[in-house]
C-alpha cells in the first residue's frame, strides 16, 4: 500500500513539473506568435543577435508551441514522457549549441553566455532531467 502512494505521489511530481515545463515553452512561443516585437525587445540578449524579423520569430514561436503542447500531452500520459522530453531536449540542445556557436565565432560577445543561460541552456538540462526521471514508465503504471 505504502508503495503505491509512492509511485502515485511521484507520478504526480511527474506529471505537474512536465506540466510547468509545457506551460513555460508554451507561453513563450504565444508571446512569440502573438507579439513579435515586443518579445524581440523583451528577451535579454535578443536584440545582439540581429535585426528584427517578424516571420523568424514566430516561425521560432510556432517550434516552442509545439514543444509545450507535446509536454502537456506528456505530462497525461508519463508512458510518453520520455521520448517527449528527449525531442524537446534535442531542439532545445541544438538551440544551445548554436549559441554557443555565435559566441565561440565571435558573433556574440562572452557574457551573452550568462545572459543566455536561464533562458537558452538551463531548459536544455531541465529536459533532459525530466526525461532520466521519467524514464521506466509504462502504460497503465503512471
Amino acid at each position: 500500500m505504502q508503495e503505491t502512494a509512492i509511485r502515485v505521489r511521484s507520478a504526480l511530481m511527474k506529471r505537474g513539473l512536465i506540466a510547468l515545463f509545457a506551460l513555460t515553452l508554451s507561453a513563450n512561443g504565444v508571446y512569440m506568435l502573438a507579439a513579435p516585437l515586443a518579445w524581440y525587445g523583451d528577451i535579454a540578449g535578443v536584440p545582439n543577435t540581429g535585426p528584427f524579423n517578424p516571420h523568424f520569430v514566430r516561425d521560432i514561436g510556432v517550434a516552442y508551441l509545439t514543444q509545450g503542447l507535446l509536454l502537456f500531452w506528456a505530462a497525461r500520459r508519463l508512458a510518453l514522457a520520455t521520448p517527449f522530453l528527449i525531442a524537446v531536449a534535442i531542439f532545445l540542445g541544438l538551440h544551445a549549441l548554436l549559441h554557443l556557436w555565435d559566441v565561440a565565432a565571435e558573433r556574440l560577445p562572452m557574457d551573452h553566455l550568462i545572459i543566455d543561460l536561464p533562458g537558452v541552456f538551463l531548459p536544455v538540462f531541465v529536459a533532459l532531467g525530466l526525461a532520466y526521471w521519467c524514464r521506466g514508465e509504462r502504460a497503465g503504471v503512471s
